[in-house]
């Protein structure tokens, strides 16, 4: 077995920390990646995971993307990530929060926590009674609350841009759209597309959430195996990662693919796969920037609305940067993204 060293996921993150408390049952990794730019900001992630290498390889490749997603976006922030092993509707209590807010505070500001899956506002208004580094936090404090519509606002700009790119279209109506995931981000791009004249297809394990997307958006309930393989002009990723891999791509009859999910592509090669397909992938951490672009905007102590929809109105250009970059040189956004990223982090 490889060294935790030798992981492939492993990319010289500066400091990786597994936080343990017995009385809460707390079991914590939190992975800063890079510091080059700012404090590692990055969501905080509860997902029952089936083991502590899937913890492990999921807070590797997260944190990583955060690093190369807050570079992208212009923000002085490094990357960073927390996720927190069990099940976020059975194993949450305000103790637990509690116990992760003394491990973030142990960290002494390196690391920013916001709200990511499995995570609410009020769990980061408990994680905010034991530090002050976590954001996502009420508006009534004079915080942004929920970053996920600015998430969703980020992800539509995009799929527009990216239909001008590829089919030379300059509007959504009448589009067909498939979104895998209906969370609260999910949900919202659906809203956003079925008002800029898109149909909409939706999937979700959760039953309410799917219906509550369809029925924000007059979309169309599909099962979750039938979604990736949709004759739809965009597919847009809103749930876990690695969805794009040996098994689905074959599949992908979308000549888009645009949407929130992070680490999309489960291996490098298949960004490569998908251009030898003629589909279109837009990076996902250029894609989804909306939501830490609004944590940004806590950080400096003066948040204004008017000021990150400004910011994340800009995304559609970085965005259109990397793909007419990658068309010319034919090869993935993929690899365009992660070399712009790179550059900008001093790696």
């Amino acid at each position: 077995m490889p060294s935790f060293f030798e992981q492939p996921d492993f990319d010289e993150h500066e400091s990786v920390t597994f936080a343990t408390d017995r009385r809460t049952k707390m079991r914590a990794i939190i992975a800063v990646h890079s510091t080059h730019l700012g404090p590692a900001a990055g969501g905080v992630r509860m997902f029952p995971y089936a083991d502590s290498e899937s913890a492990i390889k999921d807070v590797l490749r997260l944190s990583r993307g955060m690093s190369y997603k807050n570079a992208m976006a212009g923000l002085k922030l490094g990357g960073g990530k927390a996720v927190l092993i069990g099940n976020p509707r059975t194993d949450k209590t305000p103790e637990l929060m509690y116990s992760l807010g003394n491990a973030i505070e142990n960290l002494g500001g390196k690391y920013l926590a916001a709200e990511d899956v499995g995570m609410t506002l009020a769990d980061m208004e408990n994680i905010a009674k034991k530090t002050n580094h976590v954001f996502g936090r009420d508006p009534k404090l004079g915080f942004g609350g929920e970053p996920s519509p600015m998430t969703a606002l980020g992800v539509f700009l995009s799929i527009e841009k990216a239909i001008e790119v590829k089919l030379g279209r300059k509007d959504l109506n009448g589009l067909k759209v498939a979104v895998q995931g209906a969370g609260a981000v999910g949900a919202d791009l659906c809203r956003r597309l079925s008002q800029a004249g898109a149909k909409i297809f939706v999937c979700d394990t959760d039953k309410g959430r799917v219906a509550h997307a369809a029925s924000i958006s007059n979309g169309e309930i599909v099962d979750i195996d039938e979604i990736i393989g949709l004759d739809v002009d965009v597919f847009a990723p809103c749930a876990m990662g690695a969805i794009i891999n040996d098994a689905s791509i074959p599949n992908i009859k979308a000549p888009i693919i645009c949407g929130a999910a992070n680490n999309q592509l489960a291996e490098e090669k298949h960004g490569g796969e998908l251009v030898k397909r003629d589909i279109l992938y837009c990076p996902d951490y250029v894609v989804n920037a909306g939501g830490i672009i609004n944590v940004a905007y806590e950080v400096g102590g003066n948040y204004s609305k008017e000021a990150v929809e400004k910011h994340v109105s800009n995304i559609p250009n970085t965005l259109e940067n990397v793909l007419k970059e990658a068309i010319s040189r034919n090869v993935s956004p993929a690899i365009v993204a992660d070399e712009q990223a790179k550059r900008l982090i001093g790696r």
